[in-house]
C-alpha cells in the first residue's frame, strides 16, 4: 500500500483536497469528492466506491496511517450490529464488500498531523479520517426495483442539509430508491455527506430530469403521489401499499404543474397552526413512515 506524511497546509494533495470540498465545478471536473468520517466511509466501501487517496491522523485515530487503512481495505469494516426488519433491507447494498476489486491499484494513504488534520476537516467533530473517492454515476435504468417499490423523489430541492436529512429518513423507512429532479445541488456536496450520515450511500440514489423521472415510473406503473396543499386528499387516507413513487417540491415554490398534472393523486399533511408549511425533510419523513406503517 503506498504511503506519504504531509506536514505542510501548502502541499498541493492539501490545497486539492480543500477544493474538492468547496468547489462542485472541481469535483465534476476530477471525477472525486471527499468522505469524511468513519461510519460515512465504511457505507461508502460497501456501496462499491473506490478511495483514490486516504488521510489520516494517527492522534486522533490511535492507530498508525497504514494500520488505519488496513482496516478499511481488507474487507475487516466494523458492521452494523442491529437487524433490521427483512423488507427495510437493502440487499444490495448489506452484502456488498468493504472495497471494490475494481481498484486497479491501491489507494494513496497520507499521514497527517493533528494540527493539519483540523484545518481541513470539514466537520467539528472529527475521527481523523477522510477520503478522496471516485465518482460512480447512476442512472434511472440502474435502478433494481423490487415489486411495489417505495420512492421518494425530490424536485429542484436545493439545500444540500434538506437533502441529506431526507436520504436519512429515506433509509431509515426502508426506501428502495431516491431520484433527484432537476437538482441545485449535487449529490456529492460536503454538507449532503455530512446531513445523510452515509445514507446517500445505502439508499440508491439517482439524478435526472423530472420527464425522465416521470416517464421512468409510468412505464412501471408506479403510482405518483405529489405533496400538495391544492386539491388533495389527506395523506393517510391514500393507499401506499402499492408501488409508490412520492414527490415533494420546494418549501418555497412547491412542485412545477408538470407533476401535478402526472400525478395519480394529491396528498397533504394536515396544517392546524399559522403556518402552511413544514420543512421538506421533516414531511418526506412524515409520508415515508407513513408508507411503512400501510406496508407493516
Amino acid at each position: 500500500m503506498r504511503s506519504e506524511t504531509i506536514i505542510s497546509a501548502q502541499n498541493p494533495k492539501i490545497k486539492n483536497l480543500l477544493l474538492l470540498q468547496e468547489k462542485s465545478k472541481a469535483r465534476r471536473e476530477q471525477g472525486l469528492f471527499v468522505v469524511e468520517g468513519r461510519r460515512e466511509l465504511e457505507h461508502c466501501l460497501r456501496a462499491g466506491f473506490i478511495i483514490r487517496t486516504l488521510f489520516v491522523c494517527p492522534e486522533i485515530t490511535g492507530a498508525s496511517a497504514l494500520d488505519s487503512a488496513e482496516i478499511y481495505f481488507s474487507g475487516r469494516c466494523p458492521k452494523n450490529q442491529i437487524s433490521a426488519p427483512s423488507f427495510l433491507r437493502h440487499p444490495t447494498h448489506a452484502e456488498a464488500p468493504c472495497h471494490s476489486e475494481r481498484s486497479e491499484e491501491s489507494p494513496l494513504v497520507i499521514e497527517i498531523p493533528e494540527q493539519l488534520y483540523r484545518k481541513v476537516a470539514y466537520r467539528e467533530s472529527t475521527e481523523g479520517i477522510l477520503a478522496e473517492v471516485e465518482y460512480k454515476s447512476s442512472t434511472l435504468e440502474d435502478l433494481e426495483l423490487p415489486e411495489n417499490p417505495l420512492v421518494m423523489v425530490l424536485e429542484a430541492v436545493e439545500k444540500p442539509g434538506n437533502l441529506g436529512a431526507v436520504l436519512r429518513s429515506a433509509d431509515a423507512a426502508g426506501a428502495d430508491a431516491v431520484i433527484l429532479c432537476d437538482p441545485l445541488t449535487d449529490l456529492y456536496n460536503p454538507n449532503l455527506i455530512r446531513a445523510s450520515i452515509g445514507a446517500v450511500f445505502t439508499v440508491p440514489t439517482v439524478a435526472c430530469t423530472s420527464a425522465d423521472a416521470i416517464a421512468f415510473l409510468q412505464a412501471r406503473g408506479i403510482q405518483i403521489l405529489t405533496a400538495q396543499l391544492q386539491d388533495s386528499s389527506l395523506y393517510y387516507d391514500v393507499d401506499m401499499r402499492r408501488g409508490t413513487a412520492l414527490v415533494m417540491g420546494t418549501e418555497a415554490t412547491g412542485l412545477t404543474g408538470r407533476w401535478r398534472e402526472a400525478a395519480s393523486a394529491h396528498i397533504r399533511i394536515p396544517m392546524l397552526g399559522r403556518l402552511d408549511s413544514l420543512n421538506v425533510s421533516v414531511s418526506a419523513a412524515i409520508l415515508l413512515f407513513e408508507a411503512v406503517r400501510q406496508r407493516q
